[in-house]
C-alpha cells in the first residue's frame, strides 16, 4: 500500500486489543496477553485508524496531516466544521509516545472530546476551573502514571507558572509528544473569536522547542492563516486548507419586520429536528427562549450569565435530545459534537462572517441537509456600531482605534453577505479566498429565480474612477464621486474635476453599492483587509476595462413557486422516521448516551425508505455494523414490521440497497 508508514511497536504498548477489537490504555510497559503481534501492529495509516476508530477510511486530507505529525513536522489545519480535525491530531497521540497537550478554549469542548475519546477506550482526560484540587492531583498522578494520553486544558491554566511546572515533569519523565491548539483562530486579533491568551502560547515553543505543534481551526482568511504560524512560531508547517465549501447546507437571509419573533417560532414549527438560535445578548436569549417555551417549543437558554452547572445541564439535555432549540449567545456551540443539527437560526446580525460561518457551520454534521437563516435588520446594524464603539482601553478608557475599525470593516462584510445578491456560497467562499462559480441550488438566491442584466459599462464606469482616484479610497467615497456629490473632501482633492465625476447620477447609491459589492463577491476588484477597506484593481479589474469581461447582476426576488404536496410514501417514511427517532432515544437514554451514538439520522433514513424487515436486510443499511446489529437490529426491526402491519399494506420488497 503506497503512502503508509512503520508504526514502531513500543509506541502501542500500552494497548490493549481485545477478542473483540476494543481498545484501551492499560498504563503498563509492556504489551498485555491479547495484544496484536509485532507485524499486526506495524501498520498502515488507515489500519490504525481501523482499530482505534472504526473508520474504514480517512476523509479527505486527514491521512497527510496524520503522517506529518508522526513525523514531527508541525502543521496547520483550516478545516470546516465536521470535516475531522480532531482526529488529525488524536489518532497520532495514540501512536506517539508520551503525552499530547491539546490546548482548547471552552469547558464544553473538552468535556465533548473527552467523553468522545473515552466512548472509544481511549485515555483521556481533562484539567479545568471544574474540578476540585484532590481531583486535580489524581488526575495528574494518572497522566504520570502513563494511563493518559490526551490531555485537554485551557491556555488560561496552560500557562501558569504551577502547571509549567507539572508539563517539566511530564516531559522528564513520559514526553510531549505533540502540542495541538485547538480553535487556532482565536490567536488572531483578525479573526472572529480573539483571545489575548492565546498571544501567549508561543512561550510553549520557547520552553519545548523540539516538540512539534498542530494548529487547528474551520475558518481562517490568509491574513489569520499568517497571524497563526507567527505568533505559534510554527516552522515550515505542512498547511492544510480543505474546501469551505459545505454542499448539505441551505443558507438564507430573510427580513428581521416587526413579528419577527412570530416569524421564528413559525419557522421552527415548521422545520423538524433540533436547532440551535443565536442573538445577540443575554436578555434576547432569555426573551426568545421564553416565547418558545410559552408556545410549547422545547427551549433552555445558554450564555455567560448562567452558571457552569446550568449551562452543562442545559447542553447535556440538548445533546440527548431531551430539548429540541438551544438559545444561545456565540458562548455555546464551539466544539460541541452534536452531528444532527437540523437548523441554526442567527436571530441577530452576527458580528462578522468567519463567526457566522463557523456557527451556522454546526447545522449539518452528519452530511444530511440543514439549513442555516439569518435574520437581517438595520436596527442590528446599529446595535453592533453601539458595541463596536465601547472598544476601549480598560486601563485608561481611550477608544481603541485599531480595534475598531477592524471590527467595522468585518460588520460590513456582513452586511455585504446580506443584501447580496449573487448566490450565498459565492459570497461565503470569496471571504476565505476560495472561488465558487456560483448556481449552488442551495441558497435563497440560486433557488428563487432571478433575471439578470448586463452591468458592464456601469463596472467600467466604477472601475475607471478607482483608478483615477489612485486607488486610495473606499467603496463610499467612490460612489460620492460617481454621483457628484459635494462633499468637502471630493472638493478638496479636485476630484469633481475628473472624469468620471458626477457620470453615476442615472443611478441610485444602493445601486452602485450593490454593484460595488458583486464586483468584490466575483472577485473582479479588492478591498484591503487592513481595517479602512480600500479599493483596489486586479487583473481581472483590467479585463472588463478592457471590454473583455462582461459583467451581469441578479435582479430582485421573483415570486416562489407553490411546491406539490408529499406523495403518500413519502409521508409514509416520515412518519415512520419520527418512530425510529423515538425509540434511538430510548435506547440511547438507557445507555446514559447522546442518540446519535446509537444510530446516525442518515441509517434511520435509510430505515424509513427501505423498512427491511428481517435482520439480513437490515444489516445492509449503511451505518449498521455487525456489532448495532446484534445489539439493536430485533428492535428496530420490530418496529418496522409493526409500523408496516399498522399501514395494512405490506412493504416493498427489500433490493438490498444502501
Amino acid at each position: 500500500m503506497e503512502g503508509w508508514i512503520s508504526v514502531d511497536i513500543n509506541r502501542l504498548m500500552t494497548f490493549d486489543f481485545t477478542s473483540l477489537g476494543a481498545i484501551g490504555i492499560t498504563g503498563t510497559t509492556r504489551a498485555t496477553s491479547g495484544a496484536a503481534s509485532a507485524d499486526e501492529i506495524t501498520a498502515a495509516p488507515e489500519q490504525a485508524l481501523k482499530h482505534f476508530f472504526g473508520y474504514d477510511c480517512f476523509r479527505p486530507g486527514q491521512q497527510q496531516i496524520v503522517e506529518a505529525v508522526l513525523q514531527n513536522q508541525d502543521v496547520l489545519v483550516i478545516m470546516p466544521t465536521g470535516g475531522g480535525k480532531s482526529l488529525c491530531y488524536q489518532l497520532p497521540a495514540l501512536l506517539k509516545p508520551g503525552l499530547t497537550i491539546v490546548i482548547s478554549p471552552l469547558i464544553a469542548l473538552m468535556q465533548d472530546q473527552v467523553q468522545s475519546l473515552d466512548d472509544n477506550g481511549i485515555g483521556a482526560t481533562f484539567l479545568n476551573s471544574t474540578l476540585s484540587g484532590a481531583e486535580v492531583r489524581r488526575r495528574n498522578e494518572c497522566i504520570l502514571n502513563r494511563a493518559i494520553k490526551l490531555l485537554y486544558v485551557a491556555p488560561e491554566r496552560l500557562l501558569t507558572e504551577p502547571f509549567l511546572h507539572f508539563l517539566d515533569e511530564v516531559a522528564a519523565e513520559i514526553g510531549i509528544a505533540t502540542i495541538a491548539i485547538d480553535e487556532a483562530h482565536c490567536v488572531s486579533e483578525w479573526g472572529h473569536d480573539f483571545r489575548p491568551e492565546y498571544r501567549q502560547l508561543k512561550q510553549l515553543r520557547q520552553r519545548y522547542p523540539t516538540v512539534p505543534v498542530i494548529a487547528l481551526t474551520a475558518t481562517a482568511t490568509a491574513r489569520v492563516q499568517q497571524d497563526i504560524q507567527q505568533q505559534l512560531a510554527l516552522r515550515q508547517p505542512l498547511i492544510h486548507i480543505a474546501s469551505f465549501n459545505r454542499p448539505n447546507l441551505h443558507y438564507e437571509v430573510r427580513p428581521k419586520q416587526k413579528q419577527a419573533q412570530r416569524d421564528l417560532l413559525r419557522l421552527i414549527q415548521q422545520t423538524a429536528g433540533s436547532g440551535i438560535v443565536y442573538c445577540l445578548s443575554r436578555k434576547k436569549v432569555e426573551e426568545i427562549t421564553q416565547k418558545l417555551q410559552a408556545a410549547g417549543v422545547e427551549a433552555l437558554p445558554y450564555h455567560a450569565g448562567l452558571t457552569d452547572v446550568v449551562r452543562q445541564q442545559n447542553q447535556t439535555r440538548f445533546i440527548r435530545d431531551d430539548v429540541r432549540v438551544m438559545v444561545a449567545t456565540i458562548a455555546f456551540g464551539m466544539g460541541i459534537n452534536k452531528p444532527d443539527v437540523r437548523f441554526v437560526i442567527h436571530y441577530d446580525l452576527p458580528r462578522n462572517l468567519e463567526g457566522y460561518y463557523q456557527e451556522s457551520g454546526r447545522a449539518g454534521r452528519d452530511g444530511e441537509p440543514a439549513s442555516c437563516i439569518l435574520f437581517f435588520s438595520f436596527g442590528d446594524i446599529r446595535t453592533i456600531e453601539y458595541l463596536i464603539a465601547q472598544k476601549v482601553d480598560p486601563n485608561t478608557g481611550d477608544p481603541l482605534l485599531a480595534e475598531q475599525q477592524i471590527a467595522r470593516q468585518q460588520l460590513r462584510q456582513v452586511i455585504d453577505y446580506a443584501e447580496g445578491t449573487e448566490c450565498r456560497r459565492t459570497i461565503q467562499l470569496s471571504y476565505f479566498g476560495e472561488r465558487f462559480d456560483g448556481n449552488c441550488n442551495r441558497c435563497d438566491n440560486c433557488l428563487r429565480p432571478r433575471s439578470r442584466q448586463d452591468w458592464t459599462i456601469e463596472a467600467q464606469k466604477f472601475l475607471s474612477c478607482v483608478a483615477r482616484c489612485h486607488e486610495r479610497y473606499g467603496m463610499t467615497y467612490i460612489i460620492d464621486v460617481l454621483r457628484g456629490a459635494k462633499e468637502k473632501r471630493i472638493l478638496a482633492n479636485r476630484h469633481d474635476q475628473l472624469s468620471t465625476y458626477g457620470i453615476g447620477k442615472d443611478h441610485t447609491l444602493e445601486e452602485w453599492r450593490t454593484l460595488g459589492r458583486s464586483l468584490l463577491h466575483q472577485g473582479l476588484l479588492e478591498e484591503t483587509t487592513d481595517g479602512y477597506a480600500v479599493l483596489k484593481l486586479n487583473a481581472l479589474s483590467w479585463e472588463v476595462l478592457r471590454k473583455q469581461r462582461s459583467v451581469w447582476l441578479a435582479q430582485p426576488h421573483q415570486p416562489v413557486a407553490t411546491r406539490s404536496a408529499p406523495s403518500a410514501a413519502r409521508i409514509k417514511a416520515e412518519q415512520l422516521f419520527d418512530q425510529l427517532r423515538k425509540l434511538r432515544k430510548e435506547l440511547a437514554d438507557e445507555q446514559g448516551v447522546p442518540p446519535y451514538v446509537v444510530f446516525a439520522d442518515s441509517s434511520l433514513r435509510l430505515m424509513s425508505q427501505l423498512q427491511p424487515q428481517t435482520l439480513d436486510d437490515f444489516g445492509q443499511i449503511s451505518g449498521v455494523g455487525n456489532h448495532k446489529l446484534a445489539r439493536y437490529g430485533s428492535r428496530f426491526v420490530q418496529e418496522i414490521q409493526a409500523f408496516c402491519q399498522a399501514q395494512d399494506q405490506p412493504a416493498d420488497e427489500f433490493e438490498g440497497q444502501s
